[in-house]
């Protein structure tokens, strides 16, 4: 391979069966592709054929994740496709797919479509790829708040559920073991022990035994995003015990896990 030019890694994909059988896709847009970076001064480094493969998910097709693989490596600094279409059907994906290019300094060309990053035009465009991939995230981030806030200020619990209540048609109901949860409390509050000694008792890490002995879900209540509401669920615990609870945990400087 010549050392003064650029080299470019080529992909190609059918979906087919009679596609793969005929070939003429798969050696239309190979040629069309090795004209192309020929034209533009790069030297091939290698053709990444996925035959008769779906475009619907990346990491089914054995070609695609070998080329990202050696894009990762910086074995090369283009990638070659003939339309968006043949490289992924799935707009996140692809958006997901050219931020990674974009970190590892890998220039991305789609022939058809018209789209490169080889230029100060075409970098522009890789810029605004990801500032759209990185909106849709958000907006996907703040969707998921919402419904998850939603879910706490109606009262209903939004993680799984803790030692002492088990989920029955999405309510949160006390579990078989439910009783020990407020032995868990007593024993802390009523004896010396150490933390490290309870919780090996109850069969907990001692991160564990915190998480108990801090969760207001005991209270019949339901914490999200800094904001506690009323929750729809049985209570286990005694506000006044749990307040002891509390007061002593913060006597002893133990923080909360």
């Amino acid at each position: 391979m010549t050392e003064n030019k650029p080299l470019a890694a080529i992909y190609v994909r059918v979906s087919t069966e009679d596609q793969v059988k005929q070939g003429a896709s798969l050696g239309a847009q190979e040629e069309a592709l090795l004209n192309y970076t020929k034209a533009l001064g790069y030297e091939l480094f290698k053709v990444y054929k996925d035959e008769g493969k779906s475009a619907k998910n990346i990491k089914h097709r054995p070609a695609m994740m070998e080329l990202l693989a050696d894009a990762e490596a910086r074995k090369f600094q283009a990638i070659f496709i003939y339309k968006l279409d043949r490289f992924s059907r799935s707009l996140m994906d692809l958006l997901e797919t050219i931020e990674k290019l974009k970190e590892w300094g890998t220039d991305f060309v789609s022939l058809q479509d018209k789209i490169e990053t080889t230029s100060a035009t075409g970098k522009l465009m890789f810029h605004i790829i990801s500032a759209f991939a990185e909106f849709e995230r958000n907006v996907t981030s703040e969707r998921t708040i919402f419904t998850m806030d939603k879910v706490a200020r109606d009262g209903r619990p939004i993680t799984r559920a803790p030692h002492g209540y088990k989920f029955d048609n999405k309510k949160l109901i006390p579990s078989e073991h439910s009783s020990i949860v407020n032995d868990i409390f007593n024993d802390f509050l009523n004896s010396n022990d150490s933390l490290t000694k309870i919780a090996k008792k109850y069969g907990f890490s001692v991160n564990g035994l915190k998480k108990i002995l801090t969760n207001q879900t005991y209270l019949g209540k339901v914490k999200f995003g800094g904001q506690v509401h009323q929750g729809t669920h049985q209570q286990l615990i005694s506000s006044t015990l749990f307040n002891h609870v509390q007061n002593k945990l913060e006597k002893l400087g133990i923080k909360k896990a």
